[in-house]
């Protein structure tokens, strides 16, 4: 029994699929397949049922799966302890981010993370925040960038900045003259939100106490907040969206950028680890150049801002 066959144990129980777990791991399927049978062949069961599709564990197979994650997780903390007593930058580093901050904040510092630090694999995978607190449990993700909740006592949490909402408003609204939004002006208003789960809809639910967010949700499942300012674009209804995402915007579209009415809602940003996380030289980096990347005012939570 080796780590690698019970890396790509766990390869196939995420992706419930041997050629993207062979995709993931860098190895082609055959010699994946070759791993994890002769893994099997010396426990004397099987892990997958390969009869099913996805590809399924079996009852005996979620009893390893679920040992497998720990010895992984203690294998890595022993790498990861030497390379902070050495401060390196090099290595896999898996983070986690919010779909509604991912596009926004990564093109401000990720290639340049790159090229500073060449030796540092950086893999990063979109999650909800709910998704990204399990993977960090099971140590799948080493990190996550996540909008601040109160339910997150149980990971160290450093705060990264503070991001404002915007109203993104079509011209064809009759809130399109207003020079501010209030939420009592949002009462039946075609709203483009996103599906719940998303902490970035729950939190302006809740701030703008929106009547007719169920309805929305029900009538539309469109998948980005993206498409959302397409249909705005189009002519069509109101959306919201954070504050990096009206710097990437030309000069028409920052003519739909509406603001709330003071307190304007903001949420923090903060990195997500493990308490029992090892690798700090990394993590300080990694703080220093988000931190780095984002507008000056962003900084601090300013007197015209609320945190929801």
């Amino acid at each position: 029994m080796t780590l690698q066959q019970i890396e790509y144990v766990l390869a196939v129980d995420r992706f419930r699929h041997f050629a993207k777990a062979a995709e993931h791991c860098r190895v082609t399927q055959p010699t994946l397949s070759a791993m994890i049978q002769k893994l099997e062949e010396e426990l004397g069961t099987k892990i997958f049922d390969r009869g099913q599709q996805p590809v399924c564990p079996t009852p005996a197979g979620v009893l390893v799966i679920s040992q497998a994650r720990n010895v992984l997780f203690q294998a890595g903390r022993i790498r990861d302890i030497i390379e902070e007593e050495k401060h390196s930058m090099s290595g896999t580093f898996n983070l986690g981010v919010l779909p509604t901050i991912a596009p926004y904040l990564l093109p401000r510092f990720f290639p340049q993370l790159m090229k500073k630090y060449p030796q540092l694999d950086i893999r990063v995978v979109e999650m909800k925040t709910d998704v990204i607190k399990s993977a960090l449990r099971t140590g799948e993700i080493d990190a996550g960038i996540v909008a601040g909740l109160s339910d997150m006592d149980e990971f160290d949490r450093v705060p990264l900045f503070y991001e404002p909402f915007h109203v993104y408003v079509s011209r064809e609204s009759e809130l399109f003259g207003r020079e501010v939004i209030r939420t009592s002006d949002l009462s039946g208003e075609q709203l483009w939100l996103l599906d719940e789960g998303h902490c970035f809809r729950d939190q302006l639910v809740r701030f703008c106490q929106l009547k007719a967010a169920k309805a929305s949700q029900m009538a539309y499942h469109l998948g980005s907040m993206e498409t959302f300012m397409r249909m705005v674009e189009g002519g069509r209804g109101i959306t919201f969206i954070p504050g990096l995402a009206v710097l990437q915007l030309s000069e028409a579209q920052k003519e739909l950028v509406h603001a709330f009415a003071i307190p304007c809602p903001t949420r923090q940003l903060i990195l997500l680890t493990h308490k029992d996380f090892v690798r700090q030289t990394l993590k300080e980096t990694l703080v220093r150049e988000i931190r780095r990347a984002v507008p000056s005012e962003m900084q601090e939570l300013q007197s015209t801002q609320v945190l929801v």
